[in-house]
Parts: structure tokens; sequence; C-alpha cells
């Protein structure tokens, strides 16, 4: 059986030892249980969770996510707005992240555990 590549494992938020089984017991826009990781691939058995407060780590990319939306919609508004209201960032800024909030707190973990997390 051919193995998934790396970039659409973690698009699928697969487990980076198989990449076939699912880190996250429920899908992305299940509010129920948004950040709980499966303790172990339900395919493979790998540890998703090499350590105690693993994913603590996981906050420091959520912000880099979190500060490059922030650039993007400033960007964004500044290109096609010519300079709105600061009331117009701000709330675009906020609104934007209430959506995104899901996939960045979950692809962060991602790509934490596959940066970090030694997961072989």
């Amino acid at each position: 059986m051919e193995q998934t590549s790396l970039t659409r494992a973690m698009v699928a938020a697969k487990c980076p030892k198989c990449r076939i089984g699912d880190m996250f017991p429920v899908p992305v826009y299940s509010f129920r249980k948004l950040t709980q990781v499966h303790f172990t691939c339900p395919h493979c058995e790998a540890n998703l969770n090499p350590e105690p407060d693993f994913y603590y780590g996981a906050m420091y990319i959520s912000y880099a996510l979190s500060v490059a939306l922030f650039i993007t919609v400033m960007v964004v508004l500044n290109t096609f707005f010519n300079d709105p209201d600061i009331m117009v960032y701000i709330v675009a800024v906020v609104v934007l992240n209430i959506l995104f909030l899901p996939f960045m707190l979950r692809y962060s973990k991602v790509i934490y555990l596959y940066m970090v997390g030694n997961v072989k």
C-alpha cells in the first residue's frame, strides 16, 4: 500500500507515523471535544501524546497563525478598501479569528506534533 504524502497527511490531520489514523476523535467544526487528541493512533497505536502537557508548545504556533491572519487582513483591507476606518480592522480581525479558531487550534497541534513530536 502506498503511503500518503506528508503534506496530505498534515492537512487531513493524520498520525505522523502511519499517516492513516486520525489524530482527533471528532470533525473540525464539532465544538464538542474540539481540541482533544487521541492518546494513541487508532490504526498503528503510535503515541500521539509524547509527554504530559506536550501540546502547550502548540500555543506558540497558534499565536503565529493568528498574527499571520491579522497581517493578511490588514494588507487586504489596505489594498482593496484604501485605508478604511479602524473599526473595520477590528471587526474583520475578530470575526475571522472566531471563524478560523477551530482550524488554528487543530492545525497548531498538528504542526507541533509533526515538528517536535518525534513520532517515528
